[in-house]
């Protein structure tokens, strides 16, 4: 699976069927795609796999998504990050991490799985993505 190496993702949301769904766009795009509800469980299983794209919730318990894409910028400067949101707060956590010289791109929940792939081909070189 060479081919896959490159396509590792991980996307985290606490809500479990969000986060599931997501993955499974993700591997019918050819990514080795991994669900997390838990910021702390992915940032555990990196350790033994770093992702190439993480695909974030910004709300989160333990670990906000901006938290959690600060600290992976830190360990895997290469993994590229995608965060969204169903609430209004998140512009201003997004705000204070830009403040620190992090810019994230923000989607809006609920993504639409052609919105995702367009963003995944926008901000990453990762794939091709294809359209549903």
């Amino acid at each position: 699976m060479p081919d896959q190496l490159g396509k590792r993702a991980f996307v985290v949301d606490d809500e479990w069927v969000i986060a599931t769904t997501l993955a499974t766009i993700l591997q019918d795009s050819g990514f080795h795609a991994t669900a997390f509800n838990n910021p702390l469980e992915m940032l555990n299983a990196a350790e033994y796999e770093a992702p190439n794209l993480v695909i974030s919730d910004v709300v989160m318990p333990q670990l906000s998504g901006i938290e959690l894409a600060i600290r992976l910028k830190t360990l895997y400067p290469a993994c590229k990050v995608l965060l969204f949101s169903g609430q209004a707060e998140s512009s201003n956590l997004l705000g204070k991490a830009r403040e620190q010289g992090h810019d994230f791109h923000l989607m809006s929940k609920p993504v639409h799985p052609n919105d995702l792939l367009r963003q995944i081909r926008e901000q990453t070189e990762l794939t091709e993505a294809p359209t549903y």
